[in-house]
This record gives structure tokens, C-alpha cells and sequence, in this order.
């Protein structure tokens, strides 16, 4: 059986050909994450998607960062939400930076594509503002746990926005899979982990289900080499890791990495 689709997605995010390899927060297992440090890593290695997370400052401020609290990754206390950006402005991350705003990452890095994780209810409208603002929708992917966030932003900004799938969304494209009929959700991508409920949902079936509807099925998060051999080979449009040097490395060797000389739509091994 040949290789599902790689390209053809309509959405301009996702138009790039080929396999889309997606940086874990910047690669959090070889740099600090959500950094500067991180992105620029990825960058250098010729990364084009960023997985980042958002979260907003009590004068909604979006800055990239992914817990509710400052104390894992960070010298500073308390919750980012509840603190003013003056304060998280002296706040250093591991490694010595500060934090970054989500401003900052997409004028830093204009030729990167962020797929943007909402955290919270809070940095929904202060994040949809500014990806307005700055008229940045054909290079990021909205995303979050929250269907109610990301119908927000489908209401907001209509076929513009690149969507991926929330908890309802894959729940009904695994479904689909299995034949039974149901709507095709609204989405753009299908971003899963390996399992849902205990139940395999990163599958050939899956795989092939989303690609005849025009959704890229992008599988989180990987950092194990045969992991990634096995999912490049049964056809996943991309992968999400924390180990970004090592997706490269593999992606290369099974030629899908992008400018391969086998790269492109159809390439990767028969599933």
C-alpha cells in the first residue's frame, strides 16, 4: 500500500509540500523551551514549524509559555495570569532569558510557522487580537484542548485561520475512520497523541480518513527513534518532538526531510 498524501492541504500554513516536522515548544529536551534559544536552534537545524504555548498576563499580554505557574522552568512565583507584564518582565527562564511575548516570536522569525496551543480562556481574545494585529493568519495553526476556544477563533476569523482539532473533533474523525458517518469536523489539521482512551488512533485507517477530507495528521509527542520510523513509514503528514536534531536525523535517512531528494507529496515508505 503506497504512502498517504503529504501535500495539497488548503490552507496556506500547511501548503509547504512535504513532511512537516514540528518542534516541540522549540525542542524542549535540547533547549529551554518556548525560548528564543530553542527557536533559533530548530531554525538553524531548518525547522519551519514551532509547536508553542500561550498564556496571557493580567493586562493580556501574550507571552509564550506553557504552565500556569512560573516555578518549573522559571526564577520566578506565582500564576502568569494573575501577574502584570511589568512583573514577568524580570522573570528569567532557564538559560537566562526572559520571557518571550508571541509578538516578539513571530517578529523574530518571520520565516518560522507557529502552531499556537491557547492554554487558557484568558489568552484566547488577547491572542486572536493580536494574530489580527499583525496579519500573521497564513503562517500560524490555532490549537487548544478546548473545542469552545477554538470555535471562538473559526467564528472569528472564518477560513482564514488554519484550526486544528480539539477533543470533539478527533474524537469524531476516529469515528469516521471506523466508517461511521459523521460530519467531517472543521478542521485543518488532526494533531493526536498515539492512543485516545487507552484505544490506537495514530493509524494507517486514521491517517488515510483525514487525508481524504483534506486534514494533515500531525502525531504528538515523539522523541523515541522507532516511534518516528514507524509513523514517517505509515504515512502521518508530520510529527511533533522534543528532540528536534533526532526527528531531523531520522527524517532524512527515511528521505522525507524537506528538500530530500526524495522529499515531496507521496514520498515515505508504503504503510
Amino acid at each position: 500500500m503506497s504512502a498517504v498524501r503529504r501535500g495539497g492541504f488548503a490552507h496556506p500554513y500547511l501548503a509547504e509540500p512535504g513532511f512537516h516536522a514540528l518542534a516541540h515548544r522549540g525542542g524542549g529536551l535540547e533547549n529551554p523551551e518556548n525560548s528564543r534559544q530553542a527557536f533559533s536552534a530548530a531554525a538553524d537545524l531548518g525547522y519551519r514549524y514551532i509547536e508553542i504555548d500561550v498564556q496571557a498576563s493580567r493586562d493580556e499580554r501574550v507571552v509564550v509559555f506553557h504552565d500556569d505557574t512560573l516555578e518549573r522552568t522559571t526564577d520566578g512565583q506565582g500564576v502568569v495570569s494573575s501577574l502584570v507584564m511589568s512583573d514577568l518582565a524580570g522573570v528569567r527562564m532557564q538559560g537566562g532569558e526572559p520571557l518571550l511575548t508571541l509578538a516578539e516570536a513571530l517578529e523574530s522569525y518571520p520565516d518560522l510557522r507557529f502552531n499556537i496551543d491557547i492554554k487558557t480562556d484568558q489568552a484566547l481574545q488577547p491572542t486572536l487580537d493580536l494574530l489580527e494585529r499583525m496579519a500573521c493568519l497564513d503562517r500560524v495553526c490555532v490549537a487548544s484542548f478546548s473545542d469552545a476556544r477554538l470555535r471562538a477563533a473559526r467564528t472569528r476569523f472564518g477560513d482564514r485561520v488554519c484550526l486544528s482539532s480539539g477533543p470533539g473533533a478527533v474524537t469524531a474523525l476516529r469515528f469516521g475512520a471506523w466508517g461511521v458517518p459523521l460530519p467531517t469536523p472543521d478542521v485543518a489539521c488532526a494533531q493526536i497523541p498515539l492512543t485516545q482512551y487507552g484505544v490506537p488512533l495514530a493509524t494507517p485507517g486514521f491517517v488515510r480518513h483525514c487525508n481524504a477530507s483534506g486534514i494533515a495528521v500531525h502525531v504528538w509527542t515523539i522523541d523515541e527513534e522507532a516511534e518516528m520510523r514507524r509513523l514517517i513509514r505509515m504515512g502521518v503528514n508530520g510529527i511533533v518532538t522534543d528532540r528536534p536534531s533526532l526527528l531531523r536525523q531520522v527524517a532524512q535517512e527515511e528521505g522525507v526531510w524537506p528538500g530530500s531528494a526524495q522529499a515531496g507529496p507521496g514520498s515515505g515508505r508504503g504503510a
